[in-house]
Order: structure tokens, then sequence, then C-alpha cells
């Protein structure tokens, strides 16, 4: 599940508390007023979860003023773009992202990102940062195929924002109530996969190794409220992942199902530099008829039809930025 939650699911809601988060410009402080104003910056995020999805992640702004206009709606339009270096215990990854805002409460964004991987073991368990995921046609149980970077895993995605803040319509430093809708279509590949071949990555943590080259969609809804002071941003963020691609009778295991998360989230700024993001984080889990599921490779599933899916705790995450 090569995505914004991106990845992955921490970076977005540190962009959500950074400079994407835009609602009427003239009202709705970013919480990186450094890097609009020097029109450049650089930030360290470290990453945690009760998933294996610990990542360090260094990225560097550029905000560029473009098209700019002399009503309240233009006055502030740029074009901003971020590159980024993410390390994690199984992955390296280069991700590119830009972002132009021709008014301001709608925005064009696109990116991609590339990198490969290797599998470590953690007490036990096997997680896996590349390779090939097979089913294994007497046992029916899935089979791993791959080693340290063995090939490229890449995606490239385009989308757009809309977004607003009550404060542009009532100002007031406590009228801060926000929205994000964003959608998103992009490709993912792994160079070594072949066909309708599925694989790893390290973002797929729930969904393991279900990915296949092709298209998806991703959207999310963010509606949260900012206030002036440390808790400077509470919300609930709901997302939506749909796979496009279309495998041979992927219904039978459900892989046709919107994939849906619901997530608390938080932002505490210490400082202008330190901020902390938390999240708790709901899925939508696939219900199978087999008691055994869980030990079948996932194509070898049979989705149950009568209850397919159930609601279920994901993960708690937080993220950590320090602005340099």
């Amino acid at each position: 599940m090569l995505m914004k939650t991106m990845t992955a699911l921490l970076i977005l809601t540190i962009q959500l508390f950074g400079v994407q988060l835009l609602g009427a410009q003239d009202t709705l402080e970013t919480v990186d007023n450094s890097i609009i104003n020097n029109n450049s910056g650089r930030e360290l995020v470290f990453q945690l979860s009760s998933l294996p999805g610990t990542k360090l992640l260094f990225t560097q702004r550029f905000i560029i003023p473009f098209l700019e206009g002399s009503s309240p709606l233009t006055e502030d339009n740029n074009a901003a773009f971020a590159f980024t270096a993410e390390l994690s215990p199984v992955s390296f990854n280069g991700i590119v992202e830009t972002v132009w805002t021709p008014i301001a409460f709608f925005q064009l964004a696109a990116g991609g990102r590339i990198g490969s991987g290797w599998s470590i073991n953690i007490f036990g368990s096997k997680i896996h940062g590349i390779g090939i995921n097979k089913g294994d046609n007497v046992t029916k149980k899935a089979v791993y195929s791959g080693s340290a970077f063995d090939g490229l895993l890449w995606n490239a995605h385009a989308g757009f924002v809309l977004q607003g803040d009550y404060a542009a319509f009532v100002p007031g430093e406590w009228n801060h109530v926000v929205a994000r809708m964003y959608h998103e279509i992009s490709y993912s590949g792994y160079t070594r996969a072949k066909g309708n071949e599925s694989w790893f990555f390290v973002d797929d943590d729930d969904d393991q190794g279900e990915n296949v080259n092709g298209f998806n969609y991703y959207g999310y809804l963010f509606i949260g409220y900012q206030m002036p002071i440390i808790l400077d941003m509470i919300g609930i963020l709901t997302e939506a992942q749909l796979y496009l691609y279309d495998t041979p009778n992927r219904s039978s295991w459900g892989d046709e199902r919107i994939r849906w998360k619901f997530a608390l989230v938080g932002n505490v700024a210490f400082n202008e530099q330190i901020s902390m993001a938390l999240l708790v984080q709901f899925r939508t889990v696939r219900n199978y008829r087999e008691s055994n599921w869980e030990e079948l490779y996932y194509r070898n599933r049979t989705i149950d039809k009568s209850r397919p899916l159930r609601l279920a705790f994901f993960q708690a995450a937080l993220a950590v930025t320090y602005k340099l």
C-alpha cells in the first residue's frame, strides 16, 4: 500500500499541522511561520508507532510566491516544494512533493517516491521492506521471495485539496474550525514484480504483502479545531483507500472493497521548533470464512459476505518534529 499515509499516516498528520493546512490564508495561521517568511525550512521528524513503523525523516522545504493576486483569496498564492529522505528499519526512500495554491481554498498536489529495502527479524517476527509475496499451491500459505535491494519500489501521485476555516468568516483566535479534504490517484510499482504478482513494502503494515503494480485511489477528510494554546490542534481524520487494479477473482477475498481508517489526532507545540503529533487509529478489517485465515496466503481466503467488515483498533502513534 504505497500511499500518503503516507505516508505514511504520521507524515499526513505532520502535513496537517504544517504548511499544507491552509484555510483562508489571511486568517488561518500555519504552525511553521518561519518557513513561510523565509521561503525555506528544514525539519527532522521521528515517528514511533505501536506497529513496526518507526521512521526518521529529514525534509527540506521551499515556498515560492506564484501568481499572487490582490484579493484576500489570492494574495498568498504560492508553490511549495518538499524533498525528503526517509529511513526505517527495513527501507530507505527519497520523496518529492509539490503543492500549488492558486486560491486560498484549493490546492493541486503531485509527487513521487523511490527507494528500496531489506528484511529483518525482530523478536521472532519477520518484517519485510521489499520482496514478492506468493502462495504455495499445496499448503495454501504465503511464501516470501526476495533479498535486500533486489529492486526499486516507486510511486507517482497527483491530487487536489479543498479546505477552509470558519475564522475566515467570523474572525477570532478561538474560531479556527478547519476542514481539509484531499483526493488522489497514484501508481505504485515494484520493478521485480511481474503481472499480478503481489509484493511487500514498509508502509503496508495493515495489509502486508497485498500490493500489486497498478493504480490506487486515496482520500481523506480532516475536521479539526485550532487553538492558541500548547495543544494547538485536535481533530478527526477519516481515510479511504481503494485498489484500482483488476486482479483476477479479487472479490473472493474482498480486495475490491474500500479500506477505511478513522483516527483521533492532536498536535502539541512545545515551542517554535519542537512539536509532537499524536494519533489513535481504527480501521475496517475483512472477515473471512476460514478459521485459519491468518495462516493462508491472502488470495486463498474467502470473505464472509454476510458480515464482510468489522471495525478494529489499528495503531497508536506519535511523531516528533524538530525544525532546524
